[in-house]
């Protein structure tokens, strides 16, 4: 939760205005523009008081942009504006139809394009209102993945196929906390977060030696030290990985290794190796670049980059489940399941 009073007044504006909208669908129009638009690389940015190019504040990522090209754009970087125009009437009128609080990163585009792959949202306990989601940044982007130049994360090795393959499944009936997962828990949803629309906020606070990062997703914070010290040894293995930071003229460097087997993010494995690279490009957007190469589990290395937007608002308090008293339902839950069978499975 976190993100209602953000948006209220904005789906509630989006709502009213839906009526007059008429949905026309995206096939067959004019062909993409060909690339993406640049950076222009004029734009200087202010400096800390340290010298440093100034990245503090909260940024926001609200981007409608799915991570993986969709298929409906297949071979094109972008869309033409008269596509985007549609995609954005069609959301509007989604919003207006029914409750959409369902639609958050890649799954508004999923719906809209009807992509066969959309799974339900939490078909057990039903879906969030449409509040709960704030307003959506739209550009003429078709992925968020820049390399591949086809937008999708490259094919898994065999190893991590086989891996796959074998299992991985939730434990049906968690004897203990221990047997569910992070997420569930409440613990750590994974660094960084990616997720579009839904408590996906971040603060960058610097400091003398120090860049602070907190996402807003379960609050979790990196202080990413910038004095060229080394990475901590490979026996020592972090949720959030192991951090270290430097400048490349005006961007930021984050580059993280040591994760663990708990913490490991988008698939990846304690093998992870991801650089971040955060870069100030006007007075209201950072490009945040974001490339994880993992050997064990991809063929190929891949980068993603977000355009964050400054925002006004605050950093909240990610209520997830407060006391974790939802873990107690959870167990009962498993215990009351294991009852059930061991007396089904006696007649």
């Amino acid at each position: 939760m976190g993100n209602s009073w953000r948006s209220v007044a904005a789906s509630a504006a989006a709502v009213a205005g839906a009526a007059c909208l008429i949905v026309a669908p995206i096939a067959g129009q004019a062909p993409a523009k060909s690339g993406a638009a640049p950076s222009t690389g004029k734009y200087t940015a202010p400096r800390t008081a340290n010298g440093q190019p100034d990245l503090q504040g909260v940024w926001a990522n609200n981007s409608v942009t799915p991570l993986e090209r969709p298929e409906f754009f297949k071979g094109r970087a972008t869309m033409t504006d008269q596509e985007l125009e549609t995609l954005k009437r069609n959301a509007a009128e989604l919003f207006a139809q029914r409750q959409a609080g369902d639609l958050l990163g890649d799954r508004l585009i999923q719906e809209i394009l009807k992509d066969p792959n959309l799974r339900p949202f939490d078909p057990n306990t039903g879906n969030y209102n449409s509040f709960w989601v704030v307003d959506r940044d739209w550009d003429n982007r078709t992925s968020l993945i820049v390399d591949p130049p086809d937008g999708k994360i490259p094919p898994l090795t065999e190893q991590a196929r086989s891996r796959r393959g074998r299992g991985g499944q939730a434990t049906e009936f968690p004897a203990g906390p221990e047997q569910v997962s992070n997420s569930v828990r409440c613990i750590s949803y994974g660094v960084p977060n990616l997720l579009a629309g839904y408590n996906s906020y971040f603060q960058i606070v610097q400091g003398k030696g120090y860049v602070a990062i907190m996402q807003e997703m379960i609050h979790d914070v990196r202080i990413v030290p910038l004095d060229g010290r080394p990475h901590v040894d490979k026996s020592v293995r972090l949720w959030n990985g192991d951090a270290r930071g430097h400048w490349e003229g005006d961007t930021l460097v984050v580059d993280t290794t040591n994760y663990s087997r708990a913490g490991a993010i988008r698939g990846a494995s304690e093998n992870l190796h991801l650089v971040e690279r955060f870069t100030r490009v006007s007075p209201d957007t950072v490009e945040y670049a974001l490339t994880f190469d993992d050997p064990t589990v991809w063929t190929k290395p891949w980068t993603a980059m977000l355009r964050l937007k400054t925002t006004k608002d605050k950093i909240y308090e990610y209520a997830c489940h407060e006391g974790n008293h939802s873990i107690v339902g959870i167990l009962a839950g498993a215990r009351a399941q294991e009852k059930k069978a061991a007396s089904t499975a006696s007649k």
